[in-house]
């Protein structure tokens, strides 16, 4: 998964069966950035934030994430 900041539309865009690219407007200060993709994730797959956690990549803008 790749996370595009400073975006002007927050979104979840599906690149094939398991690569997506989350748009944040949010600034990656303090696990922002982070906490606005697992909610981005949330919506996008209906289920509750506390099932997205961020594996790998937590100072990255790439990064792996498990939806349970």
């Amino acid at each position: 998964m790749s996370v595009k900041l400073h975006s002007r539309i927050e979104e979840v865009e599906r690149v094939n069966e398991v690569d997506f690219i989350v748009r944040v407007r949010v600034q990656p200060e303090n696990g922002k950035a982070n906490e606005r993709v697992r909610e981005l994730l949330a919506a996008f797959f209906k289920v509750p934030k506390m099932n997205v956690e961020i594996i790998s990549g937590h100072k990255s803008k790439k990064k792996i994430v498990r939806v349970a």
